[in-house]
């Protein structure tokens, strides 16, 4: 009974050790030929590239001024931030502190208030 419940044959740690050498060497052999037989590939990228740049410099337009993008307006002449009020000393106190406050509220507008009818309803 109690062999039928191994999970796994005993591990020769000799031959995981020879397996993992042959594994290298074959990486090690692997990484030394690659230039002889894919170099071409990255002389062929870097002349890629360089036709690239080429082409950016020839091929810059100068827009129309209706088609021209604005500057973006700095957040801070639309977005005012005031000082927070002071932390409460009691962690009780902490829980929706700055929602108590008029002034940080979310719904500066006043509350959403969604219509809540029913389209048979309308139609009578």
């Amino acid at each position: 009974m109690a062999a039928s419940q191994r999970t796994s044959a005993p591990i020769n740690c000799v031959e995981q050790d020879k397996i993992w050498k042959a594994h290298v060497e074959a990486e090690r052999e692997s990484a030394k030929a690659w230039p002889n037989k894919w170099g071409f590939l990255t002389e062929a990228y870097q002349e890629y590239q360089r036709e690239s740049a080429k082409l950016k410099e020839v091929v810059r337009v100068e827009l129309p001024h209706h088609l021209k993008t604005r500057p973006p307006t700095p957040p801070e002449k639309y977005i005012h931030v005031g000082p927070s009020p002071p932390v409460p000393q009691t962690t009780q106190a902490l829980i929706g502190w700055r929602s108590a406050q008029p002034q940080l509220q979310l719904e500066n507008y006043g509350m959403v208030h969604h219509g809540r009818r029913s389209f048979l309803e309308e139609l009578g």
